[in-house]
């Protein structure tokens, strides 16, 4: 298992989550990952609670981090990718481990205007266009760089 899956107090990414998406960070109380469909830019807030399911289940003092961490991210996705409108979702019916899905939509988006959930195959990105995302949302979070151990992809240098 990658280091970044496993968190402090037992906490440890749903293997769905890993397989579909690439560590951005951590921001608060959450890490951020970003989901492997170039079609959308797509984020995933995922609050480092062991067993978190709902939001209703956590602290308020929790629930207020992932709340401002979510507005932040959000900002600085419309900011990066000059969306049309930002869809934020905690949703968990196939994945129940607590994510909230950030996506930025585009009238002219493949999905537009309904979910993006099971309309059409994710598109993976190429090797170097992960990177260069990961970058940008590194560097427009800013979140310090990870320890190349927990790098994303076998051609970052």
């Amino acid at each position: 298992m990658s280091a970044e899956v496993i968190a402090a107090d037992g906490f440890e990414l749903d293997h769905r989550i890993e397989r579909d998406s690439v560590f951005v960070g951590r921001l608060g109380i959450c890490e951020i990952r970003l989901m492997n469909d170039a079609a959308y830019p797509w984020c995933l807030l995922i609050p480092l609670v062991a067993d978190a399911r709902e939001l209703h289940e956590l602290t308020r003092i929790q629930r207020a981090s992932i709340n401002d961490s979510s507005c932040l991210l959000a900002t600085v996705m419309m900011d990066l990718f000059s969306g049309e409108k930002m869809n934020i979702a905690a949703l968990g019916n196939v994945v129940p481990q607590l994510h909230i899905h950030h996506i930025v939509r585009f009238s002219h988006d493949q999905a537009w205007p309904g979910p993006v959930w099971g309309r059409f195959p994710p598109k993976p990105y190429e090797p170097d266009a992960l990177n260069l995302r990961v970058r940008d949302l590194r560097a427009a979070l800013s979140l310090d760089a990870i320890d190349p151990a927990d790098s994303f992809t076998d051609s970052e240098g």
